[in-house]
């Protein structure tokens, strides 16, 4: 177990957290090209740019979603919120990335109260949203088996974080859910520029990608009226 402990702290770490890096580096590229490309084919060049700064700032802060969803839009926001602060800002975190890579934010941590705080509040937030996505007809519809299991996934190393940092255990329990902890930590880092909560580097390109991409290119309209057999008629 020290051994699978000390290479998820180490080697398995420095591995899982380049791999995010250049992942959600690579998509924020990607983005910026098939944004650029858009436009170059797009016979209109302009953008609205008023429009696209409010749909972005609709996205980060979803106040109008309060009205259709108040309880799912404000669990999310708190799941978010729990999700970015605890382990960025966390002591024992910023001390793995200066032992691993180098460079930590040590200065500004949480303290073990706050963070232990804000992980339980993180943990329960995860729970009901995972719960709401269940019961609510829309939400399964729309949603893959693996957006739970990566939901479940996300929430995992707060419960073993919690039960690290607050629970009083035996050191072979301890050192049990440390591994997984950090475990599951590394995966998320893997997985990360693979699934949804790649948006969290994207969302701020999102949308004006978004209004690039819907600027028809010459001839789409009888390109598309081929296609469905709808020559001369009216669609």
């Amino acid at each position: 177990m020290e051994d699978l402990l000390n290479f998820a702290k180490g080697p398995l770490f420095r591995f899982s957290f380049a791999v995010m890096l250049l992942g959600l580096l690579r998509l924020f590229v990607l983005s910026l090209i098939n944004g650029f490309e858009a436009k170059k084919k797009a016979p209109d060049k302009s953008i609205p740019k008023g429009y696209v700064r409010k749909l972005t700032w609709g996205y980060l802060f979803p106040i109008r979603a309060f009205r259709t969803k108040p309880i799912y839009s404000l669990v999310s926001i708190i799941f978010h919120i729990g999700f970015i602060l605890t382990p960025l800002l966390l002591y024992s975190h910023a001390l793995l990335f200066s032992e691993s890579i180098g460079f930590s934010w040590m200065g500004i941590s949480l303290s073990k109260p706050v963070a232990d705080n804000l992980a339980l509040i993180t943990i329960f937030a995860g729970i009901i949203l995972l719960l709401l996505r269940l019961t609510s007809k829309i939400t399964r519809s729309i949603s893959r088996k693996q957006d739970y299991l990566w939901l479940l996934l996300l929430v995992v190393p707060f419960i073993t974080g919690y039960v690290c940092s607050a629970v009083v255990t035996e050191p072979a329990t301890y050192k049990t859910f440390l591994t997984i902890h950090v475990l599951s930590g590394d995966f998320i880092f893997i997985f990360m520029p693979f699934t949804k909560i790649a948006h969290c580097i994207l969302l701020p390109l999102s949308q004006w990608v978004t209004a690039r991409s819907w600027k028809f290119v010459p001839e789409a309209g009888e390109n598309i009226e081929k296609i469905l057999g709808k020559e001369g008629q009216k669609l």
